[in-house]
C-alpha cells in the first residue's frame, strides 16, 4: 500500500495497493500528463534517495520561501507568512522531511496552511500531519481533492480571516475556488498579495497577468479578469509574491489594475498594430 505522487504535478493520492491508472490533476486542460507517461512517486522514495533538499529562506521580515531543489513536479514556491504570533503556510510542495521540519520550528511552527488551488495540494496532508495544523481550501475546489483528511477544512464565501490582519480572498480565474492571500502587516506594513498563480507575475516583474491554464496558453474571458481586478482593487499592497518566486515589490496594487486594463484591451483587440 502507498501513497503516490505524480511525478510531472507532485500531488499525493490516498493509500492505495496499487499507483492510480493516471493523473486527475493532470488530464484536466489546465495542466498536461508528461508526454513520456505517467510516472509515480512516493515521498518515503524521495527522502530514501536523499537527492532533494527544502530550501528555507528569509524573503523579507515576516516572510519566508520554501523550494525543493533540484526542482520536483510543477517546481512552485510555497511560503511562510508570520503576523501577529500566527505562522502560515501559503501554498504547499511535495518534498518534506525532517530537517524541513526542524527549521520550521526553529521559526516557530506552523499555526495554519492554506492553499490557492489545487495545482499546490501536492503533499499537504503530510504537513498538516507534521505539523498538527488545519488546511484551509475553499469549497468551490473540493473535488480536486485526490487525499482527504479531517486536517481539511473547505471554507465558503468570498473572503476568510484567518488571523487580524491575514485574510484570503476567493477570485476565481484559474480555478473557479482561486484565492489569494493578503497580509496587512507585510513588506513593513504597506501590504503584501501571495497569489500562487491565480494573479501570474511575469517577465516584466513590473506587471501580472492572468490565465485559465498556463501550460497551455488558455486566457481567461476579459469580464473575468476585470472581476479578478475589482475584488482586490480596495486592497492596499506594495509587494507581490507569486508560486515561482518572482515577485513585485513596489506599486503592486497599481500593477494589477493597470495589467488588467492591458489585459483586457488585448483580447479586445485594442493594442496590437498591425
Amino acid at each position: 500500500m502507498n501513497r503516490s505522487i505524480c511525478i510531472t504535478c507532485g500531488t499525493q493520492y490516498a493509500l492505495m495497493e496499487n499507483d492510480p491508472e493516471g493523473c486527475t490533476i493532470c488530464r484536466e486542460e489546465r495542466q498536461y500528463v508528461n508526454p513520456e507517461g505517467q510516472e509515480w512517486t512516493t515521498l518515503e522514495k524521495m527522502q530514501e534517495g536523499k537527492q532533494f533538499q527544502n530550501q528555507v529562506i528569509e524573503e523579507e521580515r515576516g516572510l519566508y520561501s520554501i523550494t525543493t531543489a533540484p526542482s520536483f513536479g510543477i517546481g512552485q514556491t510555497a511560503y511562510i507568512v508570520q503576523q501577529g504570533g500566527f505562522n502560515l503556510m501559503w501554498d504547499c510542495i511535495s518534498y518534506l522531511d525532517s530537517q524541513t521540519i526542524n527549521r520550521i520550528m526553529d521559526l516557530g511552527g506552523l499555526h495554519a496552511i492554506a492553499l490557492s488551488h489545487p495545482h499546490y495540494y501536492s503533499t499537504q496532508v503530510e504537513w498538516a500531519e507534521a505539523f498538527n495544523v488545519p488546511i484551509y481550501i475553499h469549497e468551490d475546489d473540493q473535488q480536486w481533492v485526490m487525499r482527504n483528511s479531517e486536517f481539511i477544512h473547505f471554507w465558503s464565501g468570498e473572503t476568510l480571516e484567518l488571523a487580524s490582519g491575514l485574510t484570503i480572498y476567493r477570485l476565481g480565474g484559474h480555478f473557479k475556488g482561486g484565492a489569494v492571500l493578503h497580509s496587512e502587516s507585510g513588506n513593513d506594513g504597506r501590504g503584501l498579495l501571495l497569489t500562487g498563480d491565480i494573479i501570474q507575475v511575469v517577465a516584466d516583474q513590473e506587471w501580472v497577468s492572468f490565465m485559465y491554464s498556463y501550460p497551455n496558453l488558455i486566457p481567461l474571458p476579459a469580464n473575468k479578469v476585470k472581476e479578478m481586478a475589482d475584488k482586490v482593487k480596495p486592497l492596499k499592497f506594495n509587494g507581490i509574491y507569486n508560486a515561482f518566486h518572482k515577485k513585485v515589490v513596489t506599486q503592486a496594487d497599481r500593477a494589477v489594475q493597470k495589467s488588467a486594463e492591458r489585459y483586457i484591451k488585448a483580447l479586445k483587440g485594442q493594442l496590437f498594430h498591425t
